[in-house]
């Protein structure tokens, strides 16, 4: 029992550390974009990622990245990018807690995606929760009264792709290995990020560099600490937690930015977290 109760803590420190670690890498990512193109951030990001794989694959050899399901990382590799791609471009257009928010939604999608793409049906209570998260993205995407901001769509989009990358990733694990995903993931995002960054290329200054670096070397902590996290802990409790990341966003976003969420994006917040955690909960045999 006390073993249990240990993993339990240590899964939630885990997750809470991701989450912070995301927060800060997104308001990186905003400030540096005032210096550097979106499109050369995401592609200094998996290039340094891909790079930082190297050691391991020449240790290894070719032969460790055969696979048997080429169009599942090419799959995977597409959405991860777009994903983190849609994701930049919205939290520089708006407010960093409601972008934050937006990509969180990714677990409100999942069930749709399941059921089109697997043929995976769920009970009908299962839908409630969705059906409360969407409501609250629609009161998201009008955050001033009667104005609409197209942007919000884009944060949309990210949680859409999140999504795919979150079943293309699941189907991955079944059969094959953890650092053969990384580098398909990291080599073919670089390679998919290459002609943007190119077409939207400008001079790099000094103080942006470390930046970058913090930002590229995020997404490795990120990752790892999020593995941790479901080495000790499940779903069912770590899906909780990873919404603190909202509100680290948003706290960032008051700081630095002045960004003010007004009770129309709160009452949607709430009802977006509400439902992602119902979704998760009601859903947890199947995690």
């Amino acid at each position: 029992m006390l073993s249990q109760y240990s993993n339990l803590i240590l899964g939630a420190a885990f997750a809470l550390a991701t989450s912070l670690v995301m927060s800060f890498a997104a308001a990186a990512t905003k400030y540096t974009a005032e210096f550097v193109s979106i499109e050369q951030i995401v592609l200094f990001q998996y290039l340094i990622c891909t790079l930082i794989m190297l050691p391991w694959l020449a240790r290894k050899g070719f032969k460790v990245l055969k696979t048997a399901k080429p169009g599942l990382h090419l799959a995977r590799g597409l959405s991860g990018w777009l994903c983190f791609y849609t994701y930049y471009l919205a939290l520089n257009e708006i407010p960093l807690g409601e972008a934050a928010l937006l990509r969180n939604a990714a677990p409100l999608i999942v069930p749709l995606l399941v059921l089109v793409w697997l043929k995976d049906r769920m009970p009908l209570l299962n839908w409630l929760p969705v059906i409360l998260g969407f409501i609250g993205i629609a009161l998201v995407l009008k955050p001033q009264g009667n104005s609409f901001n197209p942007w919000h769509l884009v944060g949309v989009a990210s949680a859409m792709l999140l999504a795919v990358s979150i079943v293309t990733t699941r189907e991955l694990t079944l059969s094959e290995p953890t650092h053969c995903i990384l580098f398909y993931y990291f080599s073919l995002s670089a390679l998919f990020s290459l002609p943007l960054a190119v077409i939207n290329w400008q001079p790099v200054d000094l103080i942006s560099i470390p930046l970058i670096l913090a930002i590229s070397l995020s997404i490795w902590c990120i990752m790892w600490l999020y593995t941790q996290a479901y080495r000790y802990a499940k779903a069912t409790v770590i899906a909780p937690i990873s919404y603190f990341g909202v509100l680290f966003a948003s706290l960032l976003g008051w700081l630095f930015w002045q960004q003010v969420p007004d009770m129309m994006s709160v009452i949607g917040a709430v009802l977006i977290i509400g439902g992602g955690i119902g979704s998760v909960w009601l859903g947890r045999e199947k995690n």
